[in-house]
C-alpha cells in the first residue's frame, strides 16, 4: 500500500520565522486567529494543530526581544476554545515536565480528550534553564540527565492517572438517581513523585491521548522511542531526515515496539509561487523580512556571546572569536550547538567560499524554507521525503498568521490527495485513528 503522509499545522506563536511586516499578518493572541488556523487546518484533512508553550518571553541582552512582545496565551485554554469550533481536528500542545506537575497536567490533557470526543495530544518537553524556572515558586536549573529523568517519569505518572479507571459497571443507588462509575485509586512512588489519591476523570475516548515528544538528543530519542506516538523534529531535509529516522525507528525494538508505533515528523516551512522560479524569488523575500539587520546581529550575539551591536551586518564576520566562558545574552532559546568555537570556525569558512556578509551568513544558516516551488512541485518533494523514509509527515510552520495556512491547504493538499498520498476524509472521530488507522 502508498505510505500515506501525515501532515499537522504549527500555529507560528513568537519567534523569528513569523513576517510581522506583512500587511496579511494578524494578532497572536486573538482567538479569531487561532479560530482560522484551525478551521483551514481542518478544511485540509490535517491530522492535528500544534500549539507550543512559553512560559516566560525570550530575552536579549536584558531586554525583551521585540519579536516576543506580543504575548503567550495559556496552551491548554486555547486549545479547549478550539474543540468548540473544530470536529476532527486533533489538538496538540507543549506543557513542560519541569515546571508542572502529573496530576495537573493528567488532568487539563484528559479535559481537552473528553470536550473534543478524544483528539487530544501532549508534545512533553523538559524545559532547560533557571531564567524559566524564576516564574516558578520552585525555580531552579535542572541538570540535563535529571530533566529527562523527571520526564521519564514524569510520562509514567500521567498515563498512570489516565489508566487508574478502569472500565467496570456503575455503583451507586441509581434507583434514586445517584450512581458513578467506581474511581480508581492512584498510587506512585518513585524517585521524582510520591502521590496517591484518586483521578477526577473516567478513562478519555482515545484511552489515553497521544503523547508527542520533541527532544532531539540522545537521551531525548531515546525517549521517544520507549514512549512517544509522535516525535517532532528538527531535521527537515532528506539526507538528515533519512539519518534521525532509521537511528530513531531502529531504537523501538528495544521497547517492543513496532515500526509503525512511532511517527515522525519534522518541522517545515513552505513556499509557494505559480512556477518554482517565482517560489525561490518569493522566498528569498521572505527570508530577507525574517531576518532584519538587527536580528542577524541577535543571531550572531548567542553564539558569540559578546556585544558585535558595532558590526556592520552587510559587512564580514567579527575577527574577534566567540567568548565561551561568558554568561548568555540570549535568553529562551535553545542552542543546538554547544562548541561555540568551532562554530565559528564553521560559519567563517562557509562565509569565506560563499563571499557572505553577516546578514547572508545568518540566512545561510537559518534557512527554513524546506518546500519551496509551485504547489505541484512541494507536493511531489513532500511525498518523495515520506516514500524515502525521511519522515512520515511534516509539522508545517508558515510565515503568517492566521492565514499562512490557507494557500497550502487550496493548493498543495489536492495535489497530494490526487497522488492518493493524502485523505481526502477523516478516518474516525479520534486523533488516535487519524494517526494509526490505515485507511
Amino acid at each position: 500500500m502508498t505510505k500515506q503522509i501525515k501532515l499537522a499545522a504549527h500555529f507560528p506563536g513568537v519567534n523569528n520565522t513569523t513576517v510581522w511586516s506583512d500587511p496579511a499578518s494578524g494578532s497572536q493572541i486573538d482567538f479569531a486567529s487561532f479560530e482560522h488556523f484551525a478551521r483551514t487546518a481542518e478544511r485540509g484533512k490535517f491530522d492535528f494543530l500544534f500549539l507550543a508553550e512559553g512560559l516566560r518571553l525570550r530575552e536579549h541582552a536584558g531586554k525583551i526581544l521585540d519579536s516576543d512582545v506580543v504575548g503567550r496565551p495559556n496552551t491548554t485554554t486555547v486549545l479547549a476554545a478550539l474543540a468548540g469550533v473544530t470536529t476532527h481536528l486533533g489538538l496538540a500542545g507543549t506543557l513542560s515536565s519541569t515546571f508542572n506537575e502529573p496530576y495537573e497536567v493528567a488532568r487539563q490533557v484528559a479535559s481537552i480528550d473528553h470536550l473534543s470526543g478524544g483528539r487530544a495530544a501532549w508534545n512533553v518537553v523538559t524545559s532547560p534553564d533557571a531564567w524559566t524556572g524564576q516564574n516558578f515558586r520552585r525555580g531552579g536549573f535542572l541538570k540535563r540527565e535529571d530533566r529527562y529523568a523527571r520526564a521519564e517519569e514524569f510520562l509514567a505518572t500521567v498515563r498512570e492517572l489516565w489508566d487508574s479507571w478502569q472500565p467496570g459497571t456503575l455503583v451507586g443507588d441509581k434507583e434514586n438517581g445517584v450512581f458513578a462509575r467506581d474511581p480508581g485509586k492512584f498510587v506512585h512512588s518513585g524517585p521524582q513523585f510520591d502521590i496517591h489519591g484518586e483521578f477526577t476523570l473516567p478513562r478519555t475516548p482515545q484511552g489515553q491521548p497521544i503523547v508527542i515528544q520533541a527532544g532531539d538528543s540522545d537521551e531525548g530519542r531515546e525517549f521517544a522511542a520507549k514512549a512517544a506516538d509522535v516525535i517532532f523534529s528538527r531535521h527537515g531535509t532528506l539526507e538528515d531526515g533519512q539519518t534521525f529516522f532509521h537511528d530513531v525507528k531502529r531504537r523501538l525494538a528495544t521497547y517492543g515496539r513496532e515500526h509503525g508505533e512511532l511517527l515522525i515528523m519534522p518541522a517545515a516551512t513552505f513556499v509557494l509561487g505559480d512556477t518554482d522560479a517565482e517560489a525561490e524569488e518569493h522566498a528569498r523575500e521572505i527570508r530577507l523580512q525574517q531576518v532584519r539587520p538587527a536580528t542577524a546581529i541577535q543571531f550572531l550575539e548567542q553564539v558569540w556571546s559578546r556585544d558585535l551591536s558595532g558590526y556592520d551586518v552587510d559587512g564580514p564576520l567579527p575577527e574577534v572569536d566567540p567568548d565561551p566562558d561568558a554568561e548568555p545574552l540570549t535568553w529562551g532559546r535553545v542552542r543546538h550547538e554547544k562548541d561555540q568555537l568551532a562554530l565559528a570556525r564553521k560559519w567563517r569558512a562557509l562565509a569565506e567560499e560563499k563571499k557572505l556578509s553577516i546578514r547572508e551568513l545568518v540566512i545561510e544558516v537559518t534557512a527554513r524554507q524546506q518546500f519551496v516551488g509551485s504547489p505541484a512541485t512541494v507536493a511531489e518533494t513532500i511525498d518523495e521525503h515520506v516514500r524515502s523514509d525521511a519522515a512520515d509527515g511534516f509539522v508545517l510552520v508558515p510565515h503568517l498568521t492566521p492565514t499562512g495556512l490557507d494557500e497550502f491547504v487550496e493548493k498543495v493538499v489536492p495535489h497530494l490527495q490526487e497522488r492518493g498520498v493524502f485523505r481526502t476524509g477523516y478516518a474516525g472521530p479520534t486523533l488516535r485513528e487519524q494517526l494509526f488507522r490505515v485507511r
